[in-house]
């Protein structure tokens, strides 16, 4: 899909945002159509994705920039000269689209995954798709990797029942230096099924409306953890570091921990993850495909500090775990 040549004279209306260390510049001929603030807390929201997404002002030295101009034509988009433009009817495509979570500004979007290509291309901070936990007493963190489905809210939520404190619900970000690993804090709103509450951590559960019978199921709410948040937004080479790729299903017995010695495969584990939601394609509104932001030397530089994670002084227990929900933890918090 390629622009014909946008007015830039229209686009008058800009604003910055930032996301942990990543900056990015929007602009618009319609200022309904830059990113809005304040957040809600709510199942498309950013803050299901990242801790925060804080205003700053628009200049020419940021790490990406976004415009959006409005018009009457077909949707269409290009990136050049080191920014995505976008133009068609989007304040139409928002008000018609099936799941706003796949827009610009929603939580599986185009921002969503543009700022994890920045803060990899540009700052060298690796994005997990997975839940992180600590422990105190040991100064150990548990990173829960994994995709839908796999059971990183059951760790997340059995975890904080039993006094871990939250780091993240659903974004774990990792930087290394030198010898150094650096985690820094991620989101802190999880979007968890209304069933999983009510039946099985009904201690989490909010004052909501009576749902019909059934309906628990099917709705997702936007769940704000952040009183059990820990009290520090970034650790440097905590003691201990404990990866899990879950598999949690109901009605299995016992607790089966499988540890993946081989770091070969650990990494290719860990790659894999990382680069999912940076490398598929999405479609925005119904009707915009967007190809994955991949490229060569990222996927070269992230194979190398996957496999330098994995083999890193911290990083104590690699291992597939699986379990019913209620076991999901096993023996690993005294070991």
């Amino acid at each position: 899909m390629y622009l014909s040549k946008i007015n830039e004279e229209t686009i008058v209306y800009k604003a910055g945002i930032k996301i942990l260390e990543v900056k990015i510049g929007i602009e618009s001929n319609k200022e309904e159509l830059l990113f809005r603030f304040p957040l809600k807390t709510e199942v498309k929201s950013l803050l299901t994705d990242f801790k925060d997404v804080e205003s700053i002002p628009y200049s020419a030295d940021l790490d990406g920039y976004i415009s959006i101009e409005e018009s009457m034509e077909d949707p269409s988009f290009e990136f050049s000269r080191g920014k995505f433009r976008f133009r068609g009817p989007f304040l139409k495509l928002t008000r018609e689209a099936s799941d706003l979570r796949f827009s610009l500004w929603g939580n599986q979007g185009f921002l969503y995954r543009y700022a994890l290509y920045l803060l990899e291309r540009k700052h060298r901070i690796y994005n997990f798709h997975a839940c992180a936990l600590y422990q105190e007493k040991k100064d150990q963190m548990f990173v829960v990797i994994g995709g839908a489905g796999s059971g990183k809210t059951v760790y997340l939520l059995n975890g904080l029942a039993k006094g871990l404190k939250l780091f993240s619900t659903e974004t774990v970000h990792f930087r290394i230096e030198k010898d150094a690993v650096s985690w820094f804090m991620g989101s802190l709103v999880d979007n968890v099924r209304l069933g999983t509450l009510m039946y099985n951590f009904p201690q989490f559960l909010p004052k909501i409306e009576t749902q019909e019978a059934g309906e628990e199921w099917q709705k997702k709410i936007a769940l704000d953890l952040s009183p059990y948040k820990t009290d520090f937004e970034e650790l440097k080479t905590p003691r201990s570091v404990v990866i899990l790729f879950p598999r949690i299903e109901e009605g299995r017995k016992g607790f089966l921990l499988n540890l993946i010695e081989d770091r070969r495969k650990a990494a290719k584990a860990l790659f894999d993850n990382i680069s999912q939601k940076i490398a598929e394609n999405v479609i925005l509104y119904d009707k915009i495909p967007v190809l994955g932001f991949d490229e060569k030397q990222m996927a070269l530089a992230r194979l190398k500090y996957a496999s330098q994670l994995v083999h890193h002084k911290t990083i104590t227990k690699i291992a597939s775990v699986h379990s019913n929900p209620d076991d999901c933890w096993g023996d690993l918090l005294s070991c």
